[in-house]
């Protein structure tokens, strides 16, 4: 429902975007199709025969995923969690309005976004729940939002929140719930598995910078266990939620459990802010009967931040420095500052440090100007390889 605007509205709105998921299982296949239907997740440039592959894709695993559903009380988790979320950020801040959309699901970021239009707000922060940066998921929700800002007339001043990877308080977090999650067994038994959504090896190849966000994401966390005391015998960055025959990014979760079957094993899901089916399904339920398969002696899975207040003064304070900042650059993909290995090898660049907010600030016709650099597409943080 549209609201409309009173003297008391808050101007300022920050809009967290996650992909979505079905409210009941009636909602499965539509979700699903949409997925499908994204040309940054099916690179297919015709339109028709991406529907039409995606359409098989979809009729293929519909029935096996609405089981999945089934096994979690038949829908996805991530919308009530994000509605407590934004509930936890409104009572927190009352300066700001906090609202959410989704890329794949209602709510849809037009319709969102022209009840905002409705209640007069002026100063917009696009806020990507995505802690790492990739083409197929940050890029896709602002790319979105663009569209949706521009069909609706609708020219806020816009600043974006593109990815956290390198933003500590966060880790910090983490860092609580494995600490948590182990609740006072000896982390030196464990080995400690950061489980990210994996994506096809293509896009890596391409220059995606996931991979380096999440190799870094794993070396800070390592740093901060360290100096609270807590070693785990072995800490690997695996990559879950394969789908199809294309080569994705390895070492796979699932193979990675293969490997430590002899160790005690507690996952942290590193790519999720949001308990969602590839949480609470993938490795609450699948990966947990695979480990007793492979005679793992105990297998833990901590929970995502979902609505924790910690969580929500981090989503208030990189809110608070976009808007600080307002700079204004054009919503591009992110590069990876590493050298593909295929030829010919593009120049690696300069970048600014990866957890300050990349902001769009679009004009009257909703195009943002650029703010040049060496390569006007790359700004982030070279990360490390993996330790």
């Amino acid at each position: 429902m549209i609201q409309k605007s009173t003297d008391s509205t808050p101007k300022t709105a920050v809009l967290l975007l996650n992909m979505g998921g079905p409210t009941d299982i009636s909602g499965v296949e539509p979700f699903l199709k949409n997925i499908f239907a994204d040309p940054l997740l099916l690179p297919i440039k015709n339109s028709l025969i991406r529907k039409m592959v995606g359409n098989i894709i979809v009729s293929k695993r519909l029935e096996s995923v609405k089981e999945n559903y089934r096994k979690i009380g038949g829908y996805s988790p991530l919308i009530k969690h994000t509605f407590a979320l934004t509930s936890t950020l409104n009572a927190l801040d009352s300066s700001k309005t906090y609202s959410y959309a989704m890329r794949y699901s209602p709510p849809f970021c037009k319709d969102v976004l022209a009840d905002l239009k409705a209640q007069g707000v002026q100063d917009l922060v696009l806020f990507s729940l995505y802690p790492q940066f990739s083409t197929a998921t940050t890029y896709s929700s602002l790319l979105d939002a663009k569209s949706c800002l521009k069909s609706l007339e609708y020219a806020p001043r816009v600043s974006v929140v593109e990815h956290f990877s390198e933003y500590v308080p966060f880790y910090e977090l983490i860092a609580d719930e494995i600490i948590s999650t182990l609740n006072g067994a000896d982390s030196k038994e464990f080995v400690l598995l950061l489980s990210a959504h994996g994506l096809p090896k293509s896009l890596i190849e391409k220059g995606d910078c996931y991979v380096e966000h999440c190799e870094r994401g794993k070396q800070i966390i390592h740093k901060i266990l360290q100096s609270r005391g807590v070693d785990f015998a072995k800490i690997v960055l695996c990559f879950q939620s394969k789908v199809g025959p294309m080569r994705w990014i390895e070492p796979s979760t699932k193979d990675t459990i293969s490997a430590h079957k002899d160790s005690k094993i507690i996952i942290y899901p590193l790519a999720f802010t949001i308990d969602n089916s590839e949480t609470d399904y993938e490795l609450k339920i699948q990966y947990k009967e695979l480990a007793d398969s492979f005679g793992v002696r105990d297998y833990r899975v901590c929970e995502c931040l979902n609505d924790k207040e910690g969580f929500a003064k981090v989503i208030i304070d990189l809110a608070n420095q976009a808007l600080q900042k307002h700079t204004t650059q054009q919503i591009a993909p992110a590069k990876s500052t590493k050298k593909p290995n295929t030829k010919p090898k593009p120049k690696s660049s300069k970048s600014q440090k990866s957890h300050k907010s990349i902001n769009a600030k679009p004009s009257n016709k909703s195009k943002p100007k650029q703010k040049h650099s060496k390569n006007p597409q790359t700004n982030h943080k070279k990360g490390k390889s993996n330790a």
